[in-house]
């Protein structure tokens, strides 16, 4: 067990890593983070930031030296680097784990071998490979990159083979996933903590609404029927005991119109979908992390009031301007709703600048409730 006045390592400097932080210190934890970003949201408030590469020999020296354990707070982080610093000091989670989440066409194979079902897929890895992959899905389709693709970006929807070869020629010709669009009833979220001893706990389920392939909204508790739910938190933990995970995961699935579960994506740490966690649980989705990988007991996850999470993303912001502003006043004046701004310095289309939280008896009053707070956001434009 780690306690508190320890050092943890964070490799990555974004929102996640700043929400851990908090965390992290609200428990006595001090944490040092590993970003090139001299600017990053969990640098700042960091009990030190390394401004350097995550493949930096001196940065990653004096991290295994200083830090009884190291996390991550996004997948990309290269593989190598985990298993360079897991030769001096604990990493959770640990590099194989990272390796799988960070190639679609690796993960896939990896939810098959789960004896899980992922969406319908072919593999591209070469020009020649196109004609194989039609053969498993039927249009329309999404073509991704398999690598480096996130909130929307790095993929597009394909009609035809033509189509795909277009979007291959447009993707510089890296490797690909081609997966069929499938009749979708809704999107669920299944975040969820596994420690040291293999013992694992989830948080109640989000639905997850996005726009523009973006993540709008989350709704807790989702709608889903109660077998849905179990069937979705099974299979994550499933994917989390094979993994031998050791942190905070989150598995997205999506659900069909007859009620079948497919398995979208793996994310090995915190989730954008998870933060309502951080006003409508006991405990958060950061406070878990930190336990997890210290070797604490885990912190009650149960729900204490419906819920609906609001991304704030930078399109809100009127970028005409040179110093673009948003009046807060609709949202800070609301008593049901929290808001959580990143710290982020300039805003850009797209780009997560914050989220808020509202709270009500029911999930419908709380998405009615979030729906116009942000409507009052949005023409509140200074």
């Amino acid at each position: 067990m780690i306690l508190p006045n320890a050092m943890i390592g964070m490799l990555g400097g974004g929102q996640l890593g700043r929400l851990f932080i908090t965390a992290a210190h609200n428990l006595g934890y001090k944490v040092m983070v590993l970003d090139p970003d001299p600017d990053s949201p969990a640098g700042l408030i960091a009990d030190q930031h390394f401004i350097a590469d995550y493949d930096d020999p001196q940065a990653l020296e004096q991290m295994g030296v200083c830090c009884e354990v190291i996390t991550t707070e996004f997948e990309n982080i290269p593989a190598a680097v985990l298993q360079t610093l897991s030769s001096s000091c604990l990493v959770h989670p640990k590099a194989s784990a990272l390796e799988k989440a960070q190639d679609r066409r690796v993960e896939k194979a990896f939810i098959l071998s789960c004896s899980l079902l992922p969406v319908p897929y072919g593999d591209i890895s070469t020009y020649s490979d196109i004609g194989l992959a039609v053969d498993k899905i039927t249009f329309p389709a999404l073509m991704k990159t398999a690598r480096f693709g996130y909130d929307g970006k790095g993929q597009c929807r394909v009609d035809s083979l033509d189509e795909v070869k277009a979007a291959y020629a447009n993707f510089n010709q890296q490797p690909c996933v081609l997966e069929q669009q499938i009749d979708l009833q809704y999107e669920i979220s299944v975040i969820l903590a596994r420690n040291t001893s293999g013992e694992s706990q989830c948080f109640p389920v989000p639905e997850n609404q996005h726009v523009n392939g973006i993540l709008h909204q989350s709704i807790v508790p989702a709608g889903a029927e109660p077998h849905i739910v179990k069937a979705a938190q099974v299979a994550a933990q499933r994917i989390a005991d094979k993994l031998e995970y050791i942190g905070v995961l989150a598995v997205e699935f999506f659900v069909t119109q007859d009620n079948t579960l497919f398995v979208n994506e793996i994310a090995p740490r915190t989730h954008n979908s998870g933060h309502y966690t951080l006003d409508a649980c006991i405990t958060s989705q950061f406070e878990q992390q930190v336990r997890a990988i210290c070797g604490l007991p885990f912190g009650d996850t149960s729900l204490l009031s419906p819920v609906v999470m609001t991304n704030l993303l930078g399109d809100l912001w009127d970028l005409s301007q040179d110093d673009p502003a948003l009046d807060w006043t609709p949202l800070l004046t609301d008593s049901c709703s929290k808001l959580h701004l990143y710290a982020k310095q300039e805003p850009r289309k797209g780009r997560k600048m914050g989220h808020f939280n509202t709270l009500a008896k029911t999930t419908d009053i709380a998405k009615h409730h979030a729906d116009q707070v942000f409507d009052d956001i949005k023409h509140a434009l200074t």
